[in-house]
């Protein structure tokens, strides 16, 4: 009998729990699967392929270190188990929970049953703070610090390996992934991942905190760690590990070389606990990922949506320089800071009133650091749907201004205004700049915006709408500053499938602290999660 040490996002030997569990238990195959028919879902992308084909070199590599060969198939999960099964009597499988799309998650219920039935343990250990079934929030934030603070896992003795060969890399054409070139792509793997924390927290990381919005100063001053987290190459406990070790060794040091390094570090740490507070917003919610947290805004947008304006969004052509310059930076390089994200999701959704869904699955293809939980926490957001966070409304040239003061970047990515002046780069139409080469804004910004918050703030003034409100808040909302508790129970109908076999659950919590807590979650929630 063996086990199967089975990777999905969690691309590194080092802190995995599922592989050094495995081992642990006898003979071992670490297995990676690939999936041809997740990669046709609307959410993935070439960049997505050769940024993890690159991760699956280095952990091959990491894995022969150990003595062992990483095996990779490709084709259905269940058939590729059923298959190595029958082959080697496989007496369990070891993995990550996997908090990701919605075919992973369906793709999950199918192993689980398959497991059950052929009498195969299916253990799967929590990574990165994010808790499977959890019935409350309270307590969260103190459970995801214990977390991170255990010690990393450590792999013992190999005892035993399984003889198994891979089957042949798929090509990109052989899993209908489009061209989607991203020349200046992130490049994959583990020393890519510890080479950024290290840099990060020792050389480029003493701004952070007042560098990370501006897309002029973020490509350098952020972690830029996002990709290796979603693709699992380093964890989020390495991370936070190592920002506490690097926070000690400051403690010892003057004021002088300190310097602003507490700050930021400190600020960064907290980002690593909103990365998974966001993340297990899907865990709880799987359905968010297609329908909108708070059921009032149903119908709100969908009747209205304007492809002519998706195409000049997608395209970086609205007439709004720091719009159209982020999103040409997005399609080249992979990645924006999360101000600029949230600016492009906002104005999508209000500017534009375009639903949520679609702009969201385009981002998601461009992201090299897609991260489903966090993207689709954060559209919804962006967009208004959430019903407990605040509506806010960028102004995408105030956001030029304030970010991008003399239009270095704009310049950069946005050619046709090189020759504008610092004054009217940021609005060329009302300067009346004469380039002809560059598109008149398809909207009036003001109007829009007038437009669309009159719209929101409508409806937010239902007497139906705080109702719900509290019920998403009780289930999503952060509870780093205040417990719910002493209260009637809400239940609720959210039926998610949850691959535990009791989905069902209930919520406590006061009206006045729900009243309370919504007015603080309204600012607590607009945090920076993109590290």
């Amino acid at each position: 009998m063996m086990n199967i040490a089975w990777f999905k996002r969690d691309l590194r030997v080092a802190d995995n729990a599922a592989l050094s569990s495995a081992i642990n238990c006898g003979s071992v195959l670490p297995l990676y699967i690939y999936e041809p028919e997740l990669w046709q879902q609307p959410d993935m992308s070439r960049r997505h392929y050769d940024f993890l084909k690159e991760c699956l070199i280095s952990l091959r590599a990491d894995l022969k270190s150990l003595g062992l060969t990483l095996v990779t198939k490709t084709g259905d999960t269940l058939e590729i188990l059923q298959s190595i099964h029958e082959r080697h009597n496989v007496k369990s499988i070891w993995s990550h929970q996997e908090t990701w799309n919605r075919w992973t998650y369906q793709r999950d219920i199918r192993v689980k049953q398959w497991a059950l039935t052929n009498n195969i343990q299916w253990h799967e250990p929590a990574q990165n703070g994010v808790v499977r079934n959890i019935r409350t929030r309270n307590g969260w934030s103190a459970n995801w610090n214990k977390e991170m603070r255990k010690p990393a896992s450590i792999i013992n003795t190999i005892t035993g390996v399984v003889n198994e060969g891979s089957d042949t890399t798929p090509s990109p054409k052989q899993l209908r992934l489009s061209g989607d070139s991203c020349r200046s792509r992130q490049p994959g793997g583990r020393l890519e991942a510890q080479t950024l924390l290290k840099t990060f927290l020792y050389e480029r990381g003493e701004e952070y905190s007042k560098e990370m919005s501006s897309p002029v100063t973020a490509f350098d001053s952020c972690s830029r760690l996002s990709p290796h987290f979603a693709f699992g190459t380093i964890s989020v406990r390495e991370a936070f590990s190592a920002t506490e070790k690097r926070i000690h060794e400051l403690k010892n040091t003057s004021p002088e070389e300190r310097g602003n390094w507490m700050r930021a570090l400190r600020s960064f740490s907290g980002r690593l606990r909103w990365h998974c507070h966001f993340i297990q917003k899907l865990e709880d919610q799987p359905s968010i990922e297609f329908d909108n947290m708070h059921p009032l805004y149903d119908g709100l947008r969908e009747n209205d949506f304007n492809e002519e304006y998706f195409e000049a969004w997608r395209e970086g052509r609205t007439g709004y320089p720091m719009i159209d310059a982020c999103m040409r930076a997005l399609k080249e390089t992979g990645w924006i800071n999360f101000r600029m994200r949230a600016m492009l999701m906002s104005f999508s959704s209000y500017h534009l009133w375009l639903h949520w869904r679609r702009p969201a699955v385009h981002l998601a293809k461009l992201f090299t650091d897609y991260e489903p939980g966090i993207h689709y926490s954060q559209a919804q957001m962006q967009s208004g749907t959430t019903g407990i966070n605040s509506i806010r409304i960028y102004n995408p040239i105030k956001q030029g201004v304030d970010h991008d003061a003399n239009g270095d970047f704009i310049r950069k990515w946005v050619p046709e205004l090189r020759f504008a002046s610092n004054k009217s780069i940021h609005n060329p139409t009302a300067a009346n700049s004469r380039l002809t080469d560059y598109p008149c804004p398809i909207v009036d910004e003001k109007i829009a915006r007038k437009t669309a918050a009159e719209k929101i703030y409508n409806l937010r003034r239902a007497t139906s709408h705080r109702e719900h409100a509290k019920k998403v808040f009780i289930k999503h909302g952060s509870r780093k500053s205040r417990t719910i508790r002493n209260h009637k129970d809400i239940k609720t109908n959210d039926n998610q499938g949850e691959l535990a076999l009791d989905t069902s659950t209930k919520y406590t919590s006061s009206s006045k602290n729900i009243n309370d807590a919504l007015v603080n979650a309204r600012s607590h929630e607009n945090k920076t999660l993109k590290v």
